[in-house]
């Protein structure tokens, strides 16, 4: 039977919150970069 290690379970926890933070601060970088190049390459109004 196999025996279940709870200080496994809390490392396993640790780096998912990683993963997981990691995921959605290179979604706000990108986020942010678009915006900055929106402001400062703003779409022209003829084409």
């Amino acid at each position: 039977m196999m025996t279940f290690n709870l200080e496994n379970l809390e490392v396993a926890f640790q780096i998912l919150g990683l993963g997981w933070g990691g995921i959605f601060l290179v979604m706000l970088i990108i986020y942010l970069v678009s915006l900055v190049l929106g402001r400062i390459f703003p779409p022209s109004e003829g084409e």
